[in-house]
């Protein structure tokens, strides 16, 4: 099983964590390519150095305002952006799926920790670090990084918090910052080996959502450490360690991750008086809008009369968008909603050579064994367009790729 370790003994920001990744081994060129697909490219630009901390040599990530022409420090950075605004920045770029959800469940990590510290609904709340163009690239660039480091299991130590105060848009606040703590409940934490912040919001909610399992047990094989370097040069190095490491498959199958499982929520609303040319209208919307998956099933109504059951599989964060476009879209007067639990298989994606294009595999592991792999239909179906060949054939090309991969 391949794993990666964050040591967080300095604790851990978005620009050490980004450091650290590219320290690992993530390509640099990869980093910046696939950061360029966001729509806020031309806001910002990536610097990479060598630098060090109390004798430990690491790898430093600045992100720099080409608007500002400064370097990367949060609390310089004031601009606002919302979570929907961070959402449609996400959505409408050309990242893969597996990285615009990673990217998009860190930002609502944040979200909701604001939402309760302000007092405010979820939307309601402008960021102020997590919302700035540095913080944006800090949490996708972190997304990107996992997803090409393609581990089986994330795992962390303790988190290193810091103390005193901080400085932020609401003014003089305590270490840990309240974001930072909501965040981190339930996670193993320490505090006070330096007088300063040492975990961000952005730091917090890189591991909230990425770790598998915290322990400062460090039991596995290691076969690479690399550090990010932070922006002080203080009594304790500031850097974050991290190892990729490997642990030997044992007949403990409890030990296994076979699945990945998730809380989701079901939207339902039952319509039987409305003109049938409109679905493929609200199936295109619903899915625009991040749903996970749209359905309908036929059934009878009051009085013996054929209708349809509209069913919308969505994530929290989206739900409330996605219940107005059921009730201003089609004729239903109510919509119904229960929370339910999925299991799903574990994902990643790559991309193959056709002679008519590339096109992005997803597949599918149950444990360690892939058992499934499926071309991207919209992608198919570009390159039949494009190269007026039927799509049947563009599926066989693919096959034909695959199989040679194996």
């Amino acid at each position: 099983m391949k794993v990666l370790y964050y040591d967080c003994f300095s604790g851990i920001s978005g620009d050490m964590n980004l450091g650290a990744m590219i320290d690992l081994g993530v390509d640099k060129h990869y980093l910046i390519d696939e950061l360029s697909k966001l729509n806020i490219n031309e806001e910002f630009k990536i610097q990479v150095s060598r630098d060090m901390r109390k004798g430990i040599t690491g790898t430093k990530v600045d992100v720099i305002l080409e608007h500002e022409h400064q370097q990367h420090h949060h609390q310089h950075n004031h601009v606002h952006r919302n979570l929907k605004d961070i959402e449609n920045i996400i959505n409408s770029s050309s990242l893969n799926e597996n990285v615009k959800k990673i990217s998009l469940d860190m930002f609502m990590k944040v979200a909701k920790a604001e939402a309760k510290v302000h007092g405010k609904e979820l939307y309601e709340v402008h960021f102020h670090e997590v919302g700035a163009v540095d913080s944006i690239v800090d949490i996708v660039g972190a997304a990107i990084c996992l997803d090409y480091l393609n581990v089986d299991k994330v795992m962390a130590s303790s988190i290193e918090l810091g103390g005193g105060f901080v400085k932020c848009a609401h003014g003089v606040i305590p270490v840990p910052a309240p974001a930072t703590v909501e965040i981190l409940k339930g996670i193993p934490v320490k505090s006070g080996i330096v007088p300063f912040e040492t975990t961000t919001p952005t730091g917090a909610a890189i591991i909230a959502t990425t770790v598998n399992e915290f322990t400062d047990n460090k039991t596995f094989n290691i076969e690479k450490v690399a550090y990010g370097i932070g922006g002080r040069d203080t009594e304790i190095p500031n850097v974050l360690r991290v190892f990729l490491a490997s642990i030997e498959n044992n007949n403990d199958e409890t030990s296994k991750v076979y699945c990945e499982n998730d809380t989701c929520f079901v939207l339902e609303a039952n319509i039987d008086d409305m003109n049938p040319e409109i679905y493929d209208y609200v199936y295109e919307r619903l899915f625009s809008k991040g749903a996970l998956d749209v359905y309908m099933n036929s059934i009878v109504m009051k009085k013996g009369r054929p209708g349809v059951k509209l069913s919308v599989l969505c994530n929290e964060k989206n739900k409330e968008e996605l219940k107005k476009i059921i009730l201003s879209e089609t004729t239903t007067l109510g919509v119904r909603e229960h929370e339910t639990r999925r299991t799903i298989l574990r994902r990643d994606f790559d991309k193959i050579d056709t002679i008519y294009g590339k096109v992005t595999i997803k597949n599918a592991y149950l444990g360690d064994k892939e058992i499934k792999v499926k071309a991207e239909y919209e992608e198919c179906k570009e390159l039949a367009y494009k190269n007026n060949v039927s799509i049947n054939e563009i599926y066989k090309e693919v096959s034909k790729n695959l199989n040679k991969k194996k």
